[in-house]
């Protein structure tokens, strides 16, 4: 009895395995990205040389004590792209720093501007947890 799978079963699994291979390095360089755009001081030691010296997603991580003190002196989308950042680093933190921007849906990132949709549309596509 044969069990081979269709050519284009194969074709896929193979596509989802270069994908998970390639992604925690997609997700650092978007994470950095997004750690440059909206500033180096939220994320790591805090330090500009600290950002361009990471290496790993975990030099980067958020400091979510910091984000939660400032939330309410930000702008709109600064708060929203943080919260949203931070959300991929600890979901439930991240979820409730969402709530309090009045985060409703994933519609509302529509208000951020190109280059930080595409930052949470890479770190979403490239996620494979934290």
């Amino acid at each position: 009895m044969n069990l081979s799978l269709p050519e284009d079963v194969l074709d896929q699994i193979a596509l989802e395995q270069a994908h998970l291979e390639a992604a925690p390095q997609a997700f650092f360089e978007a994470w950095k990205r997004g750690a440059q755009i909206a500033g180096h001081e939220w994320f790591g030691d805090g330090t500009r040389d600290g950002l361009q010296r990471a290496t790993t997603k975990w030099d980067l991580r958020p400091n979510m004590l910091m984000l939660n003190d400032a939330l309410g002196v930000l702008s709109s989308g600064q708060r929203m792209f943080l919260s949203a950042m931070a959300s991929f680093y600890n979901s439930r933190e991240g979820g409730a720093l969402l709530k309090r921007c009045g985060f409703e849906g994933l519609s509302d990132f529509g208000g951020l501007d190109l280059e930080r949709r595409k930052v949470i549309a890479d770190l979403t596509l490239h996620y494979t947890g934290w």
